[in-house]
């Protein structure tokens, strides 16, 4: 089934802001790279700003958080896997674009508010995957027990973001790997 114009424009908008940031794309760039009329942007979306919230869902669904609830994997070995997961599709993307949601995030002002909006409630959402994992392996014995799970789990998403964005200015998956040599051993106290 060929995509439909509001398709093309949503994953030429993702490529876009990926390759150009939000405020230095321009609706042009978009329906260029989308190869559609100008006008047709308009049909469907009211501003850019709401088509970064349809970008943010597509980048966000391809992020695979669904694998940290997935209880037939030990918690620490899903917390592994998502994260080995983001690295390689960084690696595919090239590291020197990021995180989109980052990137988007780094640029969200004041007068976003319907992007910041959902840049908290999807980090939001992360966190109570990345924390429910956590007390899951706190559960089985394998995740330190007097760790507050919310407060780590949220150390781990920051530090992460922190990582991404050296990865980022670098172009380099070096701090990937320090995350994953640092982070995720203090939750085994190993």
């Amino acid at each position: 089934m060929a995509p439909t114009v509001r398709d093309k424009i949503v994953h030429a908008a993702l490529d876009r802001f990926h390759a150009l940031g939000f405020s230095a794309c321009g609706v042009q760039e978009i329906v260029d790279k989308a190869g559609v009329p100008k006008g047709s942007f308009y049909n469907y979306f009211e501003s850019k700003e709401r088509l970064a919230l349809e970008v943010l869902d597509v980048y966000a669904s391809g992020s695979k958080r669904e694998m940290l609830s997935d209880t037939s994997v030990a918690p620490v070995k899903r917390l592994r896997a998502h994260f080995t997961f983001l690295a390689s599709r960084y690696a595919g993307f090239g590291y020197s674009k990021g995180c989109l949601i980052g990137n988007i995030a780094a640029e969200a002002s004041d007068n976003m508010p319907l992007i910041r909006k959902a840049l908290a409630q999807g980090l939001a959402n992360w966190t109570k995957l990345v924390a429910a994992t956590i007390r899951d392996g706190q559960r089985d014995g394998s995740i330190e027990p007097g760790l507050d799970a919310d407060e780590v789990a949220r150390f781990l998403i920051n530090s992460w973001e922190g990582a991404v964005i050296r990865m980022k200015l670098t172009n380099s998956r070096q701090a990937l790997d320090d995350f994953f040599a640092l982070a995720l051993p203090l939750l085994t106290g190993r």
